[in-house]
């Protein structure tokens, strides 16, 4: 993909601050296709925003002076978790009361904005985001600082995967690793990178934590989706701790082997 053909595709808003290695990874589906860079340019578009814009709002973008509720409701995964975040924190965390512990939450989206629920159940915790939308990167900063909140978000691709390993290992143990609603939209750009990002991560946390959707985000209809080659492959390597569902999405707790 030359420089000229990256402009153009960022040139949209919602684009805009993506690191450059999803937008060549998106553009390689199309790259070898015999149509003109303008129909090219607009299916790598059409793909990055199944993986990054279909989940957020342009308000989202650009918003002023907004609470956490209203940020939390504005991103479409997270708005489904909004009534549940205590249920869930308290269900993944549970076990490391009275201890400092470090959460890594990998593809965050503004899932930063949910602190004040480690908060509300007395979880003392270290918060590193890491995201690709540089917007939000900005807005869960911005809002660490405000609220003087133990959190810092990284601007990084996730398909980095030495960089998102180092970010990891300076981080205090213990760790918990977040992969909420993000293996998905990894696959729709490399597929089978969801095995490789796990094998690589998981042996640098006490606890991984990923999860699905189990009921369309707009009409709320459950949708059978058959996500074996992923249960399988944790089953196989790693430990699973628990396996259940609160409001619509499906969380897998596993650690790594002795």
């Amino acid at each position: 993909m030359d420089n000229k053909i990256y402009k153009q595709i960022i040139q949209k808003k919602e684009f805009s601050q993506l690191p450059k290695k999803d937008v060549e990874l998106a553009f390689s589906h199309f790259e070898k296709r015999q149509v003109s860079d303008e129909e090219k340019i607009r299916l790598t578009r059409e793909l990055l925003h199944k993986v990054f814009g279909a989940f957020t709002s342009q308000k989202l973008l650009s918003p002023k002076n907004k609470n956490e509720g209203w940020i939390l409701r504005k991103h479409l995964s997270t708005r489904e978790r909004l009534p549940h975040y205590e249920e869930v924190y308290e269900k993944i965390l549970k076990g490391f009361e009275n201890k400092e512990i470090s959460v890594i939450d990998l593809g965050a989206g503004v899932n930063g904005f949910s602190y004040k629920y480690f908060q509300d159940l007395n979880f003392k915790v270290n918060y590193l985001g890491v995201e690709a939308v540089g917007q939000l990167v900005d807005l869960m900063n911005d809002y660490f600082k405000e609220k003087k909140i133990s959190g810092i978000a990284h601007h990084e691709s996730l398909f980095e995967l030495e960089k998102i390993k180092k970010i990891i290992k300076k981080i205090k143990e213990p760790r918990i690793i977040f992969l909420f609603k993000v293996l998905d939209s990894l696959e729709m750009l490399e597929s089978d990178y969801s095995k490789k990002i796990l094998k690589e991560v998981a042996p640098l946390a006490d606890k991984v934590v990923i999860s699905f959707a189990t009921r369309s985000m707009i009409k709320r209809k459950q949708f059978l989706v058959n996500r074996n080659w992923i249960l399988d492959f944790i089953k196989e390597n790693f430990q699973v701790l628990e396996d259940f569902e609160i409001g619509g999405e499906r969380y897998i707790c596993f650690e790594k082997r002795d």
